[in-house]
């Protein structure tokens, strides 16, 4: 089985939680399936929900290169250098990133939903918005690549996992997709 999941913002990537933060549990009724990769509970979107461990295997193992793409908003204006860094690959603490496929987007997409609660807003500080996708799936990669460039992460939407797209599902929204 693989079932499309919108993760909010604030939710856990897991089913449980000691501390009773909001998890997948909250929202997905499904049994014996598990998220093949993750989001950090400040990032949204788009998660894969599975039962097929060959499935999840292939979405999450660097060595698939599994294309994935997020909508980012950063604090400050994208400028050329910062999109050039980006796409040559940044240097991390833990080595060096594979290129990154980024565009600066003319806003906010429309589409959207609003985030709960909304990201802080600064008068004197622009933000931007970026398209940028990645293949490999790195710890909290897309945020200290964008942090690297000098353009801090403030709202982080994954929208596409190889072949899969968020599409119209809502936050908090599933769709199964196949019974694999």
């Amino acid at each position: 089985m693989l079932i499309l999941f919108n993760k909010p913002f604030g939710v856990l990537c897991q089913f449980t939680d000691r501390e009773g933060r909001p998890t997948l549990a909250d929202h997905v009724r499904q049994k014996n399936v598990y998220a093949a990769g993750r989001l950090d509970q400040d990032s949204e979107g788009l998660l894969l929900l599975t039962d097929d461990g060959a499935l999840a295997h292939r979405i999450t193992d660097p060595r698939h290169r599994e294309a994935k793409t997020y909508l980012v908003q950063v604090e400050g204006v994208a400028q050329v250098a910062a999109l050039q860094a980006l796409r040559d690959g940044v240097m991390l603490k833990d080595g060096q990133t594979l290129p990154a496929e980024v565009r600066a987007l003319e806003g906010e997409p429309d589409w959207l939903w609003p985030r709960d609660p909304p990201v802080r807003f600064r008068k004197t500080v622009p933000t931007s918005w970026l398209e940028m996708s990645i293949h490999e799936g790195r710890n909290r990669q897309v945020r200290r690549m964008t942090a690297a460039v000098g353009l801090p992460t403030l709202r982080l939407v994954r929208v596409r996992i190889g072949s899969h797209v968020l599409g119209d599902l809502q936050p908090g929204q599933s769709r199964v997709v196949s019974a694999v």
